[in-house]
């Protein structure tokens, strides 16, 4: 074996390096897209890859799956499609075109596209135990011309407006802007999604100024840009809201107030302010403008003090929590104001001066100025005290009640008492002018 051995040896192993050159040059890549692949919902979505440097695939196996490679989208092997290796979801879905196998290259195409169908795939060319794959990232998207603005009632702390949108996908831009396109910060923003993972899109917006009559709700889709948008305009009259119920306590506030102070002048002119039921009047005046107070101070702290942050879902149900409240407190305002009317009115003719009946006059005088005492000077002065209840500018003497005056004289054991004539306190019994 000298030199032909060593001979065949080298032969050997020159043609093992050959061969080794020649499978190193069937080696490849896996080359595609490398941009997001937009797919319309609803729509058809192709996807191609090929080999590098081009050569006949039709032997190899081509394999497209999602995120697990037991699961493929889609499988072909030993020249045919194995549809039934294709997971459930892409049944009858998809087809792999090849008419450029000979030279690498592969396209799936994928029908009737879903929100499922968004996220990335995975091409794999094998052969034998060499293999190399390529990832497609697939983006799913709609947009909806579905917008609404629903305008809620005026209520005490502004209009609440709501843009309501669904069927988009991704979720997209939403904002409010202005007549000029200058951005309105909301007030709420939430999403949900449906059954078919679409989102719907839900954005608020509390306007407590008359400065924002022209509103635009405008929505994107960040991935095509495509623009949809609704406008409103407001109307001036929907801000009379904010003074309406201080302009109505204001008016039974001014109502009441030159009621009573007519009254009271009237009763200051007539009795002067020595008069004990100027002092009565008074008191009551001090209690009504009491209770007035509290009441319109209750509203207000209601109406100032933030219990409901404007986000909250519940807003809008402490809103017209506070309109009931407020509308119970001026009924309130109203009753009393009205049972204050009554009682006077109702008690009018019972007390001097107001032509009641001369036996029960005598009672609220009496009060006033009838103390228990047995000396003359006393019951003179007490006299005195008594007619002045009845005599004044406005009435004449002569219409001084003289059942009153009689029933004064019975009580103070003073015959044939009169408001003329005071001398007849002289006529009081001895027995009686001393002192008890």
């Amino acid at each position: 074996m000298g030199a032909t051995g060593v001979l065949a040896v080298a032969h050997c192993v020159v043609l093992f390096l050959l061969q080794t050159v020649a499978l190193r040059s069937e080696r490849f890549t896996v080359t595609g897209l490398t941009k997001p692949v937009l797919a319309p919902l609803g729509g058809t979505l192709e996807l191609s890859c090929q080999l590098s440097p081009p050569q006949d695939a039709q032997h190899m196996e081509i394999r497209w799956f999602r995120n697990r490679y037991t699961q493929p989208v889609h499988l072909y092997r030993d020249g045919k499609d194995l549809h039934g290796e294709t997971i459930l979801k892409y049944v009858e879905r998809t087809e792999l075109l090849k008419g450029d196998i000979g030279e690498g290259k592969v396209t799936l195409r994928i029908f009737n596209v879903t929100v499922d169908d968004d996220g990335p795939y995975r091409c794999v060319f094998k052969d034998g135990e060499f293999y190399e794959e390529h990832i497609t990232e697939v983006k799913v998207t709609v947009t909806s011309s579905d917008i609404q603005i629903l305008l809620h009632p005026p209520n005490t702390k502004g209009v609440m407006l709501e843009c309501h949108s669904g069927g988009w996908f991704p979720l997209p831009l939403m904002e409010w802007r202005d007549s000029t396109g200058e951005i309105i910060p909301e007030t709420s923003k939430s999403h949900s999604q449906d059954g078919n993972k679409l989102f719907n899109m839900t954005m608020a917006l509390l306007i407590n100024t008359s400065s924002h009559w022209n509103v635009t709700c405008y929505l994107q889709n960040r991935l095509t840009q495509q623009e949809e948008s609704i406008n409103i305009v407001l109307s001036g009259e929907l801000f009379a809201w904010k003074c309406v119920w201080i302009v109505i306590l204001c008016k039974i506030t001014i109502l009441m107030i030159v009621f009573l102070m007519t009254s009271y002048v009237q009763q200051h002119f007539i009795h002067g302010f020595c008069s004990g039921r100027f002092y009565h009047r008074l008191k009551g005046l001090v209690v009504f403008f009491t209770s007035m107070s509290t009441i319109i101070g209750i509203v207000l702290i209601l109406y100032l003090t933030q219990r409901v942050q404007v986000s909250d879902p519940h807003f809008e149900l402490d809103t017209l929590w506070l309109e009931d409240i407020s509308v119970v407190m001026c009924v309130m305002i109203v009753f009393i104001f009205k049972l204050v009317l009554f009682i006077y009115f109702r008690l009018e003719g019972k007390y001097p001066g107001n032509g009641g009946n001369s036996e029960d006059l005598v009672m609220w005088p009496m009060l006033r100025c009838l103390e228990a005492s047995t000396r003359k000077d006393q019951v003179a002065q007490n006299l005195s005290c008594f007619c002045s209840q009845f005599a004044h500018p406005g009435r004449p003497p002569g219409e001084v009640p003289l059942g009153a005056v009689a029933q004064f004289g019975k009580v103070n054991k003073v015959p044939n008492v009169s408001c003329f004539n005071t001398s007849n306190v002289d006529d009081i019994p001895e027995h009686l002018n001393k002192d008890s």
